[in-house]
């Protein structure tokens, strides 16, 4: 029976998580996202990026996490970036600091379509709201695109809803409406330990 977990994510997996991105977007974005800026994605600026993110956050509590399903061996299956809100998870008529301090947000959570439905989303935001409850946030956000309905299901099912935030986004003189979703955090229950930095550990699992 294959296990899935959740760790933070090594410099090395910077390119899959890269390869994994385009696959995803490529895939599950294809009526959304315009054509010309799918093919024009680039994986080893990509890859770049996510070498910095990796190693070089700019915050502690800015993280990437990857999923990994474990069978016969260990794969690498989707991933999230996450971290403090800040002026680009406000909508264009709200001031840049409209949301506050113990707001976190998520940047990124994606799953490769071929190892959907095994609960490698679910893990990764129950390990993200472990991380951010460690961070003391009280509350958190999330942009999707309009027409994202399998994010919005995944999120819907954790408690996340609507708060009425809208823009849209011009990729290549195509505009790409999305919606804000947010949802309240619990306190930390006293008797957790979940929540770790280091590599080696897994801070969500299911």
């Amino acid at each position: 029976m294959a296990l899935g977990y959740v760790r933070t994510a090594r410099a090395a997996e910077a390119a899959e998580i890269a390869r994994l991105q385009l696959a995803t977007w490529r895939a599950a974005y294809a009526r959304i996202v315009p054509a010309r800026i799918l093919d024009g994605l680039d994986d080893e600026a990509l890859a770049a990026r996510w070498l910095a993110a990796i190693t070089d956050p700019p915050s502690a509590r800015h993280r990437v996490l990857v999923a990994i399903e474990q069978g016969g061996e260990a794969n690498l299956v989707g991933f999230a970036a996450i971290g403090p809100a800040d002026e680009t998870a406000t909508a264009p008529d709200e001031p840049a600091d409209a949301l506050s301090t113990g707001t976190a947000a998520i940047t990124d959570l994606l799953v490769e379509p071929r190892w959907g439905r095994r609960g490698h989303g679910s893990r990764l935001l129950a390990a993200a709201v472990d991380l951010w409850r460690g961070d003391g946030a009280d509350h958190a956000v999330a942009w999707l695109f309009d027409r994202d309905a399998a994010s919005r299901a995944l999120l819907g099912s954790a408690g996340w809803e609507d708060d009425g935030a809208v823009r849209a986004l011009d990729m290549d003189g195509t505009l790409v409406r999305q919606r804000r979703l947010h949802v309240a955090l619990d306190p930390e229950p006293d008797e957790s330990a979940t929540g770790s930095d280091t590599d080696d550990s897994a801070v969500g699992s299911g």
